[in-house]
């Protein structure tokens, strides 16, 4: 079948929640309304407000009831309603959530899923438009996952919530009501390595969110004026899969990193490096970054000028091939 990406975010909640008593959701506005996108519509009515828990209006002390549940072996989902808001509760994911596991040499679990909307292309106000992955990526102990289809969005989802360790999932709003194939099943798969979205020879995008499908457009612009292009999707971010960016980029000779977020001190420069270090010989010109700015996501009127797009894009093809 095909679905919405909210949709099979939802089919995956529901389908974790049949499977485990133990699992929970949490968050602002998640019952009855269903979310501010709506992605848990229709869960509180049928599991109840024991397990779709309307929370109050405060992310730390989402976070924090959610670190106490998980140790008296709950599995809390907590849903951020937008990234900007995400921030109060930064302190409670980075000290407590991340290094409990480690602080207790490996005897408590924290099996907290951590649902966040990111990104822009909404037309939002501000706080309601950010790209946090790097602070996260950079914090050791937690897994940071983001999805660009249905049927990723399902399984990502599903398998987050299975994982022992707390887990960052990035959702792209911008792509929530975009539609592709969903085959749902009882399997919960490990959390996903980096896929090819599109196989290629001359040049690799390393991508992710909601600029997989943007470079999947490139990759058909590129075509038609002769080149090859591979889109690598990386799905997770922390920990992230080298082995089939270095296979692809030793392939191509070519790397371009595309994300939205601003460019300093990305998740785009960490790529870089570990290209550069791993496969220098293989290169046949520089690694580029193709990003947002170094400057906050900026009003709608000009959003467009800020994200990604396939000009920007394609410009950075020509400059690697330009050499």
């Amino acid at each position: 079948m095909t679905v919405t990406m909210a949709k099979a975010i939802n089919t995956g909640l529901r389908r974790a929640m049949d499977q485990d008593g133990s699992v929970l959701l949490m968050g602002q506005d998640i019952g009855a309304l269903g979310g501010v996108f709506r992605i848990t519509d229709g869960l509180w009515k049928d599991f109840g407000d024991s397990r779709v828990v309307d929370t109050p209006l405060g992310e730390s002390g989402i976070v924090g009831a959610a670190i106490g549940l998980a140790m008296r072996g709950y599995r809390p989902v907590c849903e951020i309603q937008f990234d900007g808001f995400v921030f109060p509760a930064f302190d409670q994911i980075t000290t407590q959530l991340a290094k409990m596991r480690y602080r207790t040499a490996g005897r408590v679990a924290l099996p907290v899923t951590i649902r966040i909307p990111y990104g822009g292309g909404i037309g939002a106000v501000e706080h309601h438009s950010e790209s946090p992955e790097a602070y996260f990526a950079h914090t050791p102990g937690l897994r940071v996952v983001t999805f660009a289809s249905s049927q990723d969005a399902y399984d990502v989802t599903r398998s987050a919530i299975a994982s022992d360790d707390p887990v960052i999932v990035l959702e792209p709003k911008r792509r929530y009501w975009d539609k592709s194939p969903l085959e749902t099943g009882d399997a919960v798969l490990p959390l996903p390595l980096a896929s090819i979205a599109h196989a290629g020879s001359d040049v690799t995008l390393v991508c992710y969110g909601p600029t997989v499908r943007t470079c999947l457009s490139v990759a058909q612009v590129a075509a038609d004026e002769g080149r090859s292009v591979e889109v690598v999707d990386l799905r997770s971010l922390s920990p992230w899969d080298e082995d089939t960016v270095l296979d692809s980029v030793r392939r191509t000779g070519r790397c371009i990193v595309v994300h939205e977020a601003s460019v300093s001190g990305g998740l785009g420069a960490e790529i870089a490096a570990r290209v550069s270090e791993r496969a220098f010989y293989m290169l046949e010109a520089p690694v580029l970054r193709v990003g947002g700015f170094h400057t906050p996501y900026p009003v709608s009127r000009i959003e467009d000028e800020y994200l990604p797009d396939l000009d920007r894009i394609l410009d950075a093809i020509d400059r690697s091939f330009a050499v």
